[in-house]
């Protein structure tokens, strides 16, 4: 049995624990059975948005009419598409691992673990065992029973479709929230047939209520979109799939589509680490239970990003891991401090939100004033003839900035001075009153503060 001081599960943000507490002089062991880097690299956010890019590419070729330029016509080379992503994704991947193979501390395990005691795991033909042990093991796409969805039907996830080498000539999603939303935009700006059998009553539901409206409308207008509507099966023919679903009236509906995507949600990889051997508990969807400080209710057991279930986010879990590395490495432990944590949706409309949701507010009977601007009401909105995006400020009495929630083109950019606001616990007046470029697209944000009452 090899001891270690440190075992980090994961190879995506554990990595940084990883590195700095080897630095700090702790003998550490990393376990990855799959590619280096984790989710966010090899099947997430990285890839994902290569990808995307390109179906910005096309929607800017797509809509130049409308700004006096007349495009004669382009073709897709999606092969070289997906290439390009995959090339730039591998690349990195293995350049982290070769990193690993030339270095004993922290030590490389390219092997599926599992406890086999308390904080003993067992790995390949080895057993390692270290006082402290970090659980990065992240998350994978979440099936949901539904008949004739078996393995060997040909189905796609994110992980497949992302390195899918052929462009469907119809596409049908099930599911409605973000991971449908970019893969749509994606698919379908490319050319793609799409259609979305969603079974609650708008697209990201999770997005503050005015946000999801709008969105759903405009989606609406692009795409297939069925709201309300709950799988009942799915089937294969000749190559075809087809997906039966109802909605709560007894309609009934039948799509067909040369691939089908499922994408509803993600589950946790605790299942697959025997945690009940070492004592570790999960909650009742199987993300690590953790405290304020990330740690688990066995002592020295820490537990950070997807598999603990807090914020599914990279940035989140990057974050936690600065948290994550203080409180193994060093006597006196620290919360974690989430204010602020934002979140983006790229698909097109873009998506940024922090904070609370107008529906939460109204649900926890909180006090609240509220401003919507449109972009289309600013220089630079009408430049770029952005008519449905806008920008959304909560605020309670007090002037504090309860959220912040943003569709429209850059939202992910546009975010942030409200988040550097949020996170200072400055006030509303702090954005209204700052001096913007005019006529930047960041009018929008400062409009929207001044119009809070």
């Amino acid at each position: 049995m090899q001891e270690f001081n440190l075992i980090v599960i994961g190879s995506g943000s554990g990595l940084d624990v990883a590195n700095a507490a080897a630095q700090h002089g702790m003998r550490v062991a990393i376990i990855e059975k799959g590619r280096m880097g984790g989710t966010c690299l090899n099947r997430g956010c990285i890839p994902s948005k290569l990808l995307i890019h390109s179906a910005d590419v096309a929607e800017t070729i797509n809509t130049a009419k409308q700004f006096g330029i007349n495009v004669g016509g382009f073709s897709i080379d999606f092969e070289k598409i997906v290439s390009r992503t995959n090339r730039i994704v591998d690349s990195d991947s293995d350049g982290i691992r070769q990193g690993f193979s030339e270095t004993d501390n922290p030590k490389l395990f390219q092997h599926e673990c599992r406890f086999v005691g308390e904080k003993t795991l067992s790995v390949g033909n080895e057993t390692i065992k270290a006082d402290k042990i970090l659980i990065a093991s992240g998350t994978r796409p979440a099936i949901p029973n539904i008949k004739g969805l078996e393995e060997g039907i040909g189905f796609l996830t994110s992980d497949e479709a992302l390195r899918l080498k052929k462009q469907p000539r119809a596409l049908t999603i099930i599911g409605g929230g973000y991971i449908a939303a970019e893969l749509a935009h994606f698919f379908g700006s490319l050319g793609t047939k799409i259609s979305i059998i969603q079974r609650r009553g708008v697209l990201v539901p999770n997005e503050d209520e005015e946000v999801a409206a709008k969105f759903t409308e405009l989606f609406s207008k692009k795409y297939n979109v069925y709201l309300g509507y709950n799988v009942e099966s799915v089937s294969k023919d000749n190559a075809i799939f087809r997906v039966n679903a109802n909605n709560s009236s007894g309609e009934k509906i039948k799509v067909d589509s040369d691939q089908l995507l499922v994408a509803t949600g993600r589950t946790p990889n605790s299942d697959l680490l025997d945690l009940p051997k070492t004592g570790v508990k999960t909650d009742g969807r199987g993300f690590v239970k953790v405290d304020e400080y990330l740690e688990t209710n066995v002592m020295g057991i820490f537990a950070l990003g997807d598999a603990a279930g807090r914020y599914l986010f990279k940035h989140a879990a990057n974050h936690e891991a600065q948290y994550a590395y203080h409180n193994l490495v060093h006597g006196k432990k620290i919360p974690v401090d989430y204010t602020a944590m934002p979140h983006a949706i790229f698909s097109s409309p873009q998506i940024a939100g922090a904070g609370y949701t107008e529906q939460e507010l109204k649900k926890n009977n909180t006090a609240y004033s509220r401003a919507v601007y449109p972009y289309i009401k600013t220089a630079m909105g009408e430049a770029i003839e952005e008519r449905d995006g806008f920008a959304k400020f909560l605020v309670s009495k007090e002037g504090r900035i309860l959220g912040c929630h943003i569709i429209g083109s850059n939202a992910s950019i546009l975010i942030h001075e409200a988040l550097v606001a949020m996170k200072l616990g400055a006030g509303i007046g702090s954005i209204a009153t700052t001096v913007h470029i005019h006529p930047a697209l960041s009018e929008v944000v400062s409009r929207a503060a001044s119009s809070v009452e």
